[in-house]
């Protein structure tokens, strides 16, 4: 390895972000259409701040080589941290253009549309994401949340249903979960999904909330109480501990 690009590469591990950005210009003096050396010297301006110089740097890796994937998603987060938007989208749109079935465009353009509420959008490209990998946790989880978005509990059900059956230890997928099914009026369901997550997570505060909401819903005052008191015991504003306390006197009178 260019001495130049393993001291470049420690310094960054280090966080010394103004030397590994010597270190790698230095390296690219001696190799001036390297595209990874762009990317690198783009990705420590960005890490200082400095997005203007981090943009130029990316865009120049782009133009010797249009197929690096690491650099749309480094220069996309510059775009994205400036609110420009549709730039990010435009760049990304170009990417999986370019690399239709790369599923880590496709995934960032789809979060990327999510923020911007294009939720059909996103849409698309997390279904082509689970056409190409079937399992794919995180497209899973973005698609029951952009259902869950639009009002499609039924399919948000389904979608985080799926998501269960290959993880079993995420106290915020069950959460999701009974949020979705307590939107489709299911509160067996609701209910059964909020202990599973605070099963997993004890400390998982608002499932604890939802159930007092729900066991008084379905008039089981004493269950209600319980998962109420439960719920003061977190770290709490005063305003919510108050209105809590309130209701847990009106329910036992």
């Amino acid at each position: 390895m260019n001495e130049n690009v393993k001291n470049a590469l420690d310094n960054f591990k280090k966080q010394d972000y103004k030397s590994a950005v010597l270190d790698f210009e230095k390296a690219l003096e001696e190799d001036k259409e390297n595209p990874h050396l762009l990317n690198n010297i783009g990705l420590c301006y960005a890490k200082l701040a400095l997005d203007e110089k981090a943009e130029h740097y990316y865009l120049e890796a782009l133009k010797i080589d249009n197929t690096m994937v690491q650099t749309y998603v480094n220069l996309a987060d510059v775009y994205y941290k400036e609110k420009r938007i549709p730039e990010s989208i435009n760049l990304l749109e170009s990417g999986v253009t370019l690399m239709p079935e790369n599923i880590v465009l496709k995934h960032y353009l789809a979060r990327i549309y999510i923020e911007d509420i294009r939720y059909e959008l996103a849409m698309e490209q997390l279904s082509e994401i689970l056409d190409l990998s079937p399992d794919n946790k995180d497209a899973l989880w973005d698609l029951g949340t952009v259902y869950f978005e639009l009002g499609d509990n039924d399919s948000a059900i389904g979608t985080y249903e799926q998501l269960l059956e290959q993880v079993t230890d995420n106290p915020v997928i069950y959460y999701q979960t009974g949020l979705a099914y307590e939107s489709n009026d299911n509160l067996d369901k609701a209910i059964s999904n909020y202990l599973k997550a605070i099963s997993l997570n004890e400390k998982f505060h608002p499932a604890y909330k939802k159930l007092g909401m729900l066991f008084l819903a379905r008039g089981e005052k004493e269950d209600s109480i319980e998962y109420f008191n439960d719920y003061l015991n977190f770290d709490l504003p005063e305003e919510e501990k108050q209105s809590i306390n309130d209701l847990i006197a009106r329910i036992s009178k």
